[in-house]
């Protein structure tokens, strides 16, 4: 069967008109915006986080860990948990400036979520693995104030967590490694995978607005936003350390950041990559809580930062429209999954 010409051209010409944008990324790839396209699945999240050998997830394991994060017991006054600064409530922070243990503190309590996938821990990177951070909270007279050989003496003398201490781990005893062992299994079952963006990557079309495409477009463009200079890959995250320029940098004897941990001059005031994942849930932002929405957010990195000593060569100025803010902050609301009950554990008498 023979088509007339204008027919052909025509057909030619709405499939041009319906062709999906494409946009070189931060990394200089070549990304589709269409839904499930093959040059996307670099952002898709693993359904779970790696684990060491000596500390493979049981269903046990997983609920001794949650138990004991829930617990206030296990604090010097009975009264803090670790969910007191990592709440399911609030996105696993504690929706405060910065934390509030048995004293003030002065950096805010950063999510959980996805905790799992981070190569190094804490704003600074203080620590290797969840592991190794487990028990500092607990040992920390301005966290938790635990005195934890008590701690480990109650832990063993009641019936209902030496049961479950002996379910997760037969015949290892109660002590800190089984107890950040424990932690950090329960840590890692704390993921966000399952938004609206998981779901555009994985081929639901309408998953996504358009202003909320146009923001992912923005976000990974190096000429436009360059998020994804610094957040980037599937925990929207490079896993290193920046000095944004916050104002917090520019008074006397600020918080040096990850240069306490690494004193080579770029990372004086640096301080971990954040995930963007649940951002809409887990406000106030940066490590000294000083900013409290996502249109401010967005806004100082337009500005380049304020403090421009020190300041990293990821920040720039941008030339982004109110309309592009806009679409920026659709899209960093597309990566927090929809709300779902969550049940706190019953804890042993």
């Amino acid at each position: 069967m023979k088509f007339p010409l204008i027919t052909l051209l025509a057909a030619l010409a709405a499939g041009i008109a319906h062709a999906a944008p494409v946009i070189t990324d931060t990394e200089g790839q070549q990304v589709t915006l269409e839904a499930g396209h093959p040059s996307l699945q670099k952002w898709k999240l693993p359904s779970a986080a790696p684990y060491p050998d000596d500390n493979r997830p049981t269903p046990e394991r997983v609920e001794l860990g949650k138990k004991l994060f829930f617990d206030p017991r296990l604090s010097g006054e009975g009264t803090i948990s670790c969910a007191s600064c990592h709440s399911p409530m609030l996105g696993w922070s504690d929706g405060l400036p910065t934390s509030k243990g048995t004293k003030n503190m002065d950096r805010a309590s950063p999510t959980i979520f996805n905790s799992g996938f981070n190569p190094l821990q804490m704003w600074d990177g203080r620590k290797a693995t969840l592991e190794s951070q487990a028990m500092g909270p607990l040992d920390s007279k301005i966290v938790m104030n635990m005195d934890t050989k008590k701690m480990f003496a109650w832990l063993n003398s009641n019936p209902g967590y030496r049961d479950l201490f002996n379910e997760a781990y037969p015949g290892q005893a109660i002590n800190g490694e089984t107890v950040s062992k424990a932690f950090a299994n329960f840590q890692r079952t704390v993921i966000s995978n399952t938004s609206p963006f998981d779901q555009w990557v994985a081929g639901k079309a309408d998953a996504m607005t358009p202003d909320q495409i146009k923001g992912f477009a923005l976000f990974i463009d190096a000429n436009k936003a360059n998020c994804a200079s610094c957040h980037a890959g599937p925990n929207f995250t490079d896993n290193s350390f920046h000095n944004l320029g916050l104002p917090s940098f520019g008074k006397e004897n600020p918080d040096m950041g990850r240069y306490g941990q690494k004193p080579i001059a770029s990372m004086k005031g640096a301080f971990r990559t954040p995930t963007v994942r649940e951002a809409a849930n887990t406000a106030p932002y940066f490590h000294d809580g000083s900013v409290n929405t996502l249109e401010e957010l967005v806004e100082f990195y337009a500005k380049g930062g304020v403090v421009k000593t020190n300041l990293s060569k990821s920040m720039k100025e941008l030339s982004l429209s109110k309309t592009e803010v806009g679409q920026l902050v659709s899209f960093i609301e597309a990566l927090s999954s929809p709300p779902a009950p969550y049940a706190l554990p019953v804890l042993p008498r």
